[in-house]
């Protein structure tokens, strides 16, 4: 595991990175839990990038986590290059390390979980893409040598 994942205290941020929205959860790497923290709702980057530095400057993250989508069988999807085009600028921008994890089945255990939580139908759209952060998140946190650092 590369030495900037070795920290093993503070706060991290995960992302669930798409096009029209950004689900964001937040943890400590002390208690290894994952919460959904919010979704941003837009599709221009300035606007996305305005909401994260504010969301650095009120949680000071020690840690960044992407997800990187792949396919069933384990191939990256044709999203993932900008997904990790998303990573890279988070690094580029905040200065802070960055890990990814692959975020295969992340949306799929977002929408059971808030079905199992009573949250139905149409009433998932709200939260699925920060409960779908909390997921890969989460995962960062259970299998954390499996994680990948931007290099």
């Amino acid at each position: 595991m590369p030495d900037t994942l070795k920290c093993r205290a503070g706060t991290v941020l995960g992302f669930d990175f798409g096009l029209r929205r950004v689900g964001v959860a937040v943890g400590t790497l002390e208690l290894a839990l994952a919460h959904p923290l919010e979704t941003i709702s837009s599709e221009v980057n300035a606007v996305r990038f305005e909401r994260i530095a504010t969301l650095i400057g009120e949680w000071s993250p020690v840690l960044l986590v992407v997800g990187m989508p792949h396919h069933n069988d384990g191939t990256p999807h044709e999203f993932a290059p900008t997904c990790l085009r998303f990573a890279n600028r988070l690094k580029g921008r905040f200065g802070l390390p960055v890990a990814w994890v692959d975020e295969r089945y992340s949306s799929t255990a977002a929408s059971m979980a808030l079905t199992g939580s009573g949250v139905y139908g149409r009433k998932q759209k709200a939260m699925l893409d920060q409960v779908a952060a909390q997921q890969i998140l989460q995962q960062y946190f259970d299998e954390s040598e499996s994680a990948h650092e931007l290099a």
